[in-house]
């Protein structure tokens, strides 16, 4: 009979993972529900001294942190930590995992995890787990303080004091931060509500959680800190416990607690592989599908909210009907912007780069936009008939096609001359949003002035001109849709000119006006 391992009731699973494909397999133990990714961030939040001891469990490597901990304080026990852990509402970072004093004591709050499509958020536990995270970023803070690297104990008078003036009162720096709460899972957590992504619903409700989780870390460190006010009707369920949060966050307490900032996470965070999260931070989630091929959890609650099971939501698909609307550049910039005010810390505003390749941004017909002054692209050397070619090209920052040069080395001056023009109209019209697939159906294939054998690209062996080498070159790097060589036998059934020397074709009798037998040679005569 198998042993059966558990982690307070909770059934427990061993996997054989990795860092990276080159690192040596470790035998990780996880709770069993938990997705196989959870086992890699175990693996990155282990202390280096415990790697040796195998299976590197979880509730090991969690009683390692939380024991100490719950002995400083009686405003939490192990078991309350244990169950956030299990339900995957909250995680540590690595700083408090390894017990490192170098980085900064964060707590990772999966937003989601509070969500249910029966029974809406769940507020009383939303309020309970982030008063056991503030309480913990606390209480570690104390235990550190003379350890943190770069804070010492030292206070800097903002004014002179005069000996004569006794009423003359000291200014002294604000109290330094004693952690920071990560929010992470925003979309998924709309999803299990029943909200988008992209609409005014979804982007109050996500100013409420955050600014629900500013007041209650800084509650306690006087009215200096204070978020904006959202329109709290947005979810009725933080609304009542709301205002007694604010009533505390607002008071002037004569002895002030160490404050608490909030952010979202960032990507990266082995917190939000362990909380399982589908996004993390405020970012959308942009595919249905997770990495195994399965949908998503929030694709799930999306359908079931629209009354959609899986089979009639692939019945509406194949019939060419859009379910679920992807989200867009435009409403990750206005879930930023929405959310500005209510966290301590905003991250750096979403760029292009962070989208998949089927969300890149295009270029708007008619505005011209401008190539950055230091830029990337591509050199392809190349010759053919033995003539060399040089094409160059300069590319935006998401990589997308602006500037084209075409330039030959051994031609006269107007046919370099035609080059040049050309490379310049094709990269003006890149700029002001052609595609550029029209101008590879323009010109490839094209056939005038030298045509050959290609050396020194392996991908082509023939060209019909420079511009048909030159515009299939482009299609293959940035289309991603290499064009075939054309025969090299275009002109069969033609006139062809004989390329000289050759010998006449035989005839079979001598004209009996030719006293001497006909020459079959040519002679080259200057």
């Amino acid at each position: 009979m198998k042993a059966q391992h558990l982690w307070n009731g909770v059934r427990t699973r061993n996997l054989q993972t990795a860092i990276d494909p080159d690192a040596p397999l470790y035998s990780i133990t996880i709770p069993e529900d938990w997705e196989s990714n959870a086992a890699t961030a175990i693996l990155q939040l282990c202390p280096e001294h415990l790697l040796d001891v195998s299976p590197i469990k979880a509730q090991i490597l969690t009683a390692n942190w939380l024991l100490p901990l719950c002995e400083q304080t009686d405003q939490f026990t192990v078991q309350d930590w244990e169950k956030i852990l299990l339900q995957r509402q909250a995680c540590p970072n690595a700083s408090i995992w390894k017990h490192d004093t170098s980085q900064k004591l964060g707590i990772t709050i999966n937003l989601a995890a509070f969500a249910s499509a029966e029974t809406g958020f769940d507020a009383q536990s939303y309020r309970h787990v982030l008063q056991i995270a503030v309480e913990t970023l606390r209480v570690l803070y104390r235990q550190q303080a003379n350890f943190i690297n770069g804070e010492l104990p030292f206070l800097e008078l903002t004014e002179s004091v005069h000996p004569k003036n006794d009423d003359q009162q000291l200014e002294l720096p604000p109290q330094p931060s004693a952690g920071i709460l990560y929010l992470s899972n925003l979309d998924a957590c709309l999803a299990q509500l029943g909200f988008d992504y992209d609409s005014n619903d979804g982007r109050d409700i996500a100013c409420c959680l955050t600014c629900f989780a500013t007041l209650l870390a800084n509650a306690g460190c006087g009215a200096d800190f204070l978020p904006l006010s959202p329109d709290w009707n947005a979810l009725p369920e933080l609304a009542s416990t709301a205002k007694d949060i604010w009533a505390l966050a607002s008071d002037e307490p004569q002895s002030r607690l160490e404050r608490i900032d909030t952010s979202f996470s960032l990507p990266g965070n082995p917190s939000d592989l362990l909380l399982g999260s589908e996004a993390c931070g405020l970012a959308p989630i942009f595919s249905p599908l997770r990495e195994d091929g399965f949908l998503n959890f929030s694709t799930l609650a999306r359908l079931a909210h629209k009354g959609l099971t899986l089979e009639s939501a692939l019945a509406a698909s194949l019939a060419g009907e859009q379910i679920l609307t992807p989200p867009s550049m435009q409403a990750h910039y206005a879930m930023h912007q929405a959310l500005a005010g209510f966290v301590t810390h905003m991250p750096a505003r979403p760029h292009q780069i962070t989208y998949p390749l089927s969300a890149k941004a295009m270029l708007t017909r008619g505005t011209k936009v401008p190539l950055p002054p230091r830029r990337k692209g591509i050199t392809q050397k190349a010759s053919i008939a033995g003539r060399g070619l040089f094409l160059r090209t300069g590319e935006y920052e998401d990589g997308t096609l602006g500037e084209v040069s075409i330039a030959a080395t051994k031609e006269s001056a107007m046919v370099k001359g035609l080059l040049e023009s050309v490379s310049q109209a094709v990269s003006i019209g890149l700029q002001y949003g052609a595609p550029l697939k029209e101008y590879v159906t323009q010109f490839a294939y094209s056939r005038f002035g030298i045509a050959g054998t290609v050396e020194g690209d392996p991908n082509a062996l023939y060209a019909t001109s420079f511009l048909d080498y030159s515009f299939r070159v482009l299609s293959d790097v940035y289309l991603n849709e290499p064009l075939a060589d054309a025969p090299n036998n275009l002109h069969v059934g033609e006139d062809i000119v004989p390329m000289l020397p050759l010998e006449l074709p035989e005839d079979d009798e001598t004209p009996p006006s030719s006293p001497h037998p006909r020459n079959r040679k040519f002679k080259l005569v200057s």
